[in-house]
């Protein structure tokens, strides 16, 4: 194989080479040209020695690894009413973090606006300059145009569509800026965190909206303009005179929603008006809100059904503000019986074990993924001057 710099740190990234001699061993490249790879890797700290490999016979070799030390990440996570911010290592540790209570209705600048002042805020209280971070990542609650970076007609960020939310952030902090689905953040951060060895998972958020998550292969899947997963505005037939928040009627958003709960609930005198009120309410124990929650989670797991059956998953897992025990139990009854049983006989369906943390990974991830992958570290190796 041709091994650049860039080939070689992604082998030592991922693990498949911790060693020179595995270096050479998988790239068939030269002893001193495995040594200049590494040199210059070293030299600008994108890996570190980390002590030494098992005895194999005589001197032990020394093992290389990923700095995750090398930069950090600003990780911003946004749902409809609150926004979290954080700053992380290149693994997704959080090391400092914050949140804002900023509802996405009021429009793309006022919620940009306070993720960019506690951004700046997160970095003061811990004395990072901008010259250490290595990139920002940002999910939102609707669909995103991987071409443009831009929300693409999200029906519940009124006011966002095709919103420059990426060059508004680069302003505000000169660093490269990724956006993302939250549910697509939310599967590639469980993914990474604890089933990497899964070659196809699916992760359903159920917060004030719904939307699916797909990773195949350790890739987010986002379909041809960003839309894949987006099931919240599945049709279901015996619902015709619901209208949801896209316009259409009898959506599953429309139906069975933390959005669509906290309507009913508010209906029979118990307030709510959100996702994370429901989940409040469902933490505190309230009967009717567990009860809705599980029938809403039937509704879920007949949608859920046709995807598990198109793309055969090995995990699922069910993630959001309505995240619960009654939520699980009911898309498990309904996804089973409606699912080919070849379908499922190797799903494992479950809690998101991560909750709210599983989109700051993920953005973390993503962002690592790009600004460190092989041809941006050939690119800035061979630029003459400083590395880091």
């Amino acid at each position: 194989m041709t091994a650049g710099p860039g080939e070689v740190f992604d082998l030592i990234r991922y693990g498949r080479a911790r060693t020179r001699g595995d270096l050479q061993e998988v790239t068939g490249l030269s002893r001193m040209t495995v040594a200049q790879r590494v040199d210059a890797l070293l030299a600008s700290a994108l890996i570190r020695e980390a002590g030494t490999d098992r005895p194999s016979g005589g001197r032990r070799p020394t093992r290389l690894e990923f700095n995750i030390e090398h930069s950090i990440v600003v990780a911003a996570t946004v749902d409809t009413t609150h926004s979290h911010v954080a700053l992380t290592d290149l693994s997704g540790r959080i090391l400092a973090d914050d949140s804002i209570d900023l509802a996405i209705v009021d429009g793309p600048e006022k919620v940009l606006h306070g993720i960019a002042e506690a951004i700046h805020g997160l970095l003061a209280h811990t004395d990072t300059p901008v010259s250490r971070v290595s990139g920002i990542g940002i999910s939102v609650p609707g669909p995103v145009d991987p071409r443009t970076s831009r929300p693409s007609q999200p029906p519940i960020m009124p006011g966002w569509d095709a919103y420059p939310i990426a060059e508004f952030l680069h302003d505000a902090v000169p660093v490269p800026v990724l956006v993302e689905n939250d549910a697509n953040a939310m599967a590639i951060g469980e993914h990474s965190a604890g089933f990497k060895d899964c070659a196809s998972l699916a992760l359903v958020k159920i917060s004030t909206g719904i939307g699916t998550g797909i990773v195949i292969n350790g890739r987010v899947y986002q379909g041809i303009d960003g839309g894949a997963g987006d099931i919240g505005h599945v049709r279901l037939g015996d619902h015709p005179d619901v209208v949801c928040q896209c316009g259409a009627r009898g959506c599953l958003a429309a139906v069975a929603s933390g959005r669509a709960i906290a309507q009913k609930l508010t209906g029979i005198g118990i307030p709510a008006s959100s996702g994370r009120d429901v989940g409040d309410l469902i933490a505190r124990g309230n009967v009717e809100a567990i009860r809705l929650t599980h029938d809403a989670g039937r509704r879920i797991g007949e949608v859920m059904a046709t995807v598990v059956c198109l793309i055969n998953p090995g995990v699922l897992l069910i993630g959001g503000a309505l995240a619960s025990s009654s939520l699980l139990s009911g898309v498990r009854e309904t996804l089973y019986p409606m699912s080919l049983p070849r379908a499922t006989r190797n799903l494992d369906v479950r809690l998101a074990p991560m909750g709210d943390k599983a989109g700051i990974v993920g953005m973390t991830r993503m962002v690592v993924d790009k600004v460190f992958a092989s041809s941006a570290i050939n690119a800035r190796l061979s630029e003459p001057g400083p590395v880091h």
